[in-house]
């Protein structure tokens, strides 16, 4: 297991930060029916930001972190991604047996997922995403690594611990192998201690983004592990800031 499943966001609440926040059901293009959970900025930026969860779906983790970047000034909306084959009617808490979703998704349901995310964002007139993002964890961190391949106008996306290379039982590609088909910036963010992502790895997604002509940066934290991002994990606590940190200036950076 890659993950605690008590694990939450290493970032404390801003009273006040957030206008509000609802769990949602989002349609995708193919008719899927899926969970969703959507924060809204007290004081919008026009940055907007679809979180893509590790392979627990929409877990409490991604709802609080929706929360965090809602007080940030950055709308955001963290998907689901069983709502083909686990409906929208059981809750993604420690209890959910995820696995056996994971096993089922495709790249197809997922591309589609992440445009419904993508376009609920951009799809309220008074208030408009000017910029928009994803971020993803682990499994999602390989899909926000890809989802600028999928046309959706990304002025970045984001990626904690996203394997770059190899093959994925959902088919999606390897995010070296597309480096050619993506636009916007790339930022990764990677642990020196994740015996799951060597230092080969990383420096082969680099040597392919800067072949492709692809902005990007990607920072590896010195004897942090996998998921370090967690705040019950106190001793990796100055890698969760720094990465925090990392994330709020790609974004500021890349937003009109």
């Amino acid at each position: 297991m890659c993950f605690d499943l008590d694990s939450r966001p290493p970032i404390a609440p801003v009273a006040g930060g957030a206008l509000d926040s609802e769990r949602v059901t989002l349609t995708a293009s193919d008719g899927n029916r899926f969970l969703a959970f959507r924060a809204r900025a007290a004081e919008p930026t026009g940055a907007g930001i679809v979180i893509l969860p590790d392979v627990r779906g929409l877990h409490p983790f991604f709802e609080e972190l929706a929360l965090r970047f809602a007080e940030a000034g950055i709308d955001a909306v963290a998907i689901d991604y069983f709502g083909r084959t686990a409906g929208t009617d059981t809750t993604r808490d420690d209890e959910f047996g995820y696995r056996a979703h994971v096993d089922q998704a495709t790249w197809t349901g997922l591309s589609a997922d992440v445009r419904a995310g993508a376009d609920v964002l951009r799809s309220d007139e008074a208030r408009p995403v000017g910029a928009l993002f994803t971020v993803g964890f682990c499994y999602g961190g390989r899909l926000s690594f890809v989802s600028p391949t999928l046309g959706l106008g990304l002025a970045g996306a984001i990626g904690f611990y996203g394997v770059p290379a190899g093959t994925h039982y959902s088919g999606m590609p390897a995010p070296v192998e597309v480096a050619d088909a993506m636009s916007g910036s790339i930022l990764g963010l990677f642990g020196g201690a994740d015996p799951s992502i060597p230092a080969d790895a990383v420096a082969g997604f680099d040597a392919a983004l800067a072949a492709a002509g692809v902005d990007h940066r990607l920072v590896t934290y010195p004897g942090a592990p996998h998921s370090f991002f967690d705040r019950k994990a106190a001793e990796h606590a100055d890698a969760s800031t720094a990465a925090w940190s990392e994330v709020l200036e790609f974004i500021r950076a890349r937003t009109a």
